[in-house]
């Protein structure tokens, strides 16, 4: 077996760790190659992706430019339009009440007239049928008294009737009846 001294254990580690060293750097430097390279990647997308925008962005900044005063002109004229359409619709407001108040007060007066006529129509023809009716009734039972008078006249005088033991019914004594 060999002798292993401390010595020679010392050294062993030396190398150990020297080679350790080594594949560090070996490996620090693999990646910092990678990143750098990952790195030249980037900044040339970066460019291809700014060379794409800035025409895009420097046309929207000019477009916005032009139209920025057209469209606060259109804004101030809505906001013009829109208080001009409000002071209408307060006119067309208040027009619309005076006209149904004025229809509420000619309704009202019409309703008064046309129940004055009707009450006029009313008493009218109570008054008419009064003085027409009353005559006509009288003059009516005048005619029905002479024509009762002359039927009686015109019939002879009753024969002698038998006497009846039946009692009389209602028809017999409606003849009778003047």
């Amino acid at each position: 077996m060999p002798n292993f001294d401390s010595q020679t254990i010392l050294l062993a580690i030396l190398a150990v760790v020297a080679l350790a060293i080594v594949a560090q750097a070996i490996l620090l430097l693999a990646i910092f190659v990678v990143l750098r390279k990952t790195a030249r990647s980037i900044k040339e997308e970066v460019e291809d992706l700014r060379s794409a925008i800035m025409p895009i962005l420097e046309n929207t900044r000019e477009l916005f430019v032009r139209v920025a005063p057209s469209i606060e002109d259109t804004a101030a004229d809505l906001a013009a339009m829109a208080r001009g359409l409000r002071t209408q619709t307060a006119d067309i407001q208040s027009s619309a009440a005076d006209i149904l108040d004025k229809l509420r007060h000619q309704s009202s007066r019409l309703d008064a007239m046309i129940s004055s006529i009707f009450d006029a129509v009313d008493r009218a023809s109570t008054f008419v049928t009064e003085t027409v009716a009353r005559p006509v009734r009288q003059l009516s039972n005048i005619l029905a008294s002479a024509r009762a008078v002359v039927d009686s006249l015109r019939h002879t005088a009753p024969e002698p009737q038998q006497q009846h033991t039946a009692p009389r019914s209602v028809e017999d004594d409606q003849d009778l009846y003047v």
